[in-house]
């Protein structure tokens, strides 16, 4: 395999039918099993509730803006905002073709390295980044269960929603452990959080992946040098960009229950379920969460009163404009992409 394949094996757009059928499977079964004319029929669009919908859509951008923002800041404004938005773009699609376990994140570092950033400081803003997305998840459910009871965040009114309550207890404490240990390498001791890698991943049914700890152990001491430069005004500015953006994508949702004058009393409830779905989805074997997800987010709305039309039709405005959307910009700028940052020097 060339060089070529190599990079670019994990975002091959061919790989946006895999989720694409996924998707429309699960949600063409749920219409099929739960088709209700009636449920249809009732829905009234009206310029108010394609407001709503139109919200929502300026939410996903406003996302993707302070997205932007953040790369920028964190290249000292060298990336230029064209340069900004293709990187989160081409990360976002990244993430919808690849599994949610493995998810773009870590694609990061190639697509910055091609827009003039060296290896070394994309290692560092791909490691601060999935520190911070993951800082604000977690401070996020912690917040929520101080001042929210557990009866009304997780609903046990369905199998389905029962089984993602139990997916995220397993889920959110490896994900308080990884990030305390990103914490510690980063900021405190990042020799000894790669001595332990390095021991760890000499166990016998882990040795295969022993070489990925090593890259992951030296790229960690590397990031920290870099990251003790930052002041408290960066980190102030780089967490406010990333809740800002975070936030900006689970209200989505918000606005679309709104935009079918659904739930109004239970906003808190409706953002929070969102945290709760992406934090179980994380373990997703599918392309982006795809089929997974839409289960997830009827089963865990379930108990809102809401007829079954304006449910299906959420799920799909959802999807589109979290998922989709990404799947489109990426199927346009990848392949633009692959032979702008490849194709010269595949040729020398």
């Amino acid at each position: 395999m060339n060089q070529t394949n190599k990079a670019t094996a994990g975002i091959s757009t061919s790989k946006v039918f895999i989720p694409i059928t996924i998707g429309l499977l699960v949600v063409g079964w749920m219409f099929w099993r739960e088709f209700d004319v009636k449920s249809f029929v009732n829905i009234d669009f009206t310029w108010t509730n394609i407001g709503f919908i139109l919200l929502a859509g300026a939410l996903i951008v406003f996302r993707d803006f302070w997205l932007v923002v953040r790369f920028r800041m964190m290249t000292n404004q060298e990336l230029s905002w064209k340069q900004g938005f293709r990187v989160n773009t081409l990360k976002e699609f990244a993430s919808t073709v690849m599994p949610t376990t493995i998810g773009g994140g870590g694609l990061i570092i190639l697509f910055l390295n091609r827009e003039g950033i060296n290896a070394g400081r994309s290692t560092t803003i791909a490691m601060v980044n999935l520190f911070l997305d993951n800082l604000y998840l977690i401070l996020g459910c912690l917040i929520i269960f101080l001042f929210i009871p557990f009866a009304h965040i997780f609903n046990s009114t369905t199998v389905v929603a029962s089984s993602i309550s139990v997916v995220f207890w397993v889920v959110f404490p490896i994900l308080c452990i990884w990030n305390l240990t990103l914490h510690i390498g980063l900021f405190h001791r990042p020799q000894l959080i790669a001595r332990f890698f390095r021991q760890f991943f000499r166990l016998p049914f882990l040795k295969r992946f022993q070489a990925h700890a090593l890259t992951f152990g030296d790229n960690l001491i590397e990031a920290s040098v870099e990251i003790k430069k930052k002041s408290f005004t960066f980190w102030l500015r780089a967490f406010g960009a990333t809740t800002l953006s975070w936030s900006a994508r689970f209200l989505v949702v918000n606005a679309l229950f709104l935009a079918f004058d659904a739930a109004q009393g239970k906003q808190l409830i409706i953002f929070v379920r969102q945290i709760i779905i992406f934090v179980a989805m994380v373990v997703s074997p599918t392309p982006g969460g795809s089929g997974l997800s839409e289960i997830a987010f009827k089963g865990l709305y379930s108990d809102l009163t809401l007829g079954i039309g304006p449910m299906l039709v959420i799920i799909c405005a959802w999807r589109v404009i979290t998922y989709y959307t990404y799947l489109l910009l990426g199927v346009v700028i990848t392949p633009r992409w692959i032979r702008r940052s490849f194709g010269k020097k595949e040729q020398q």
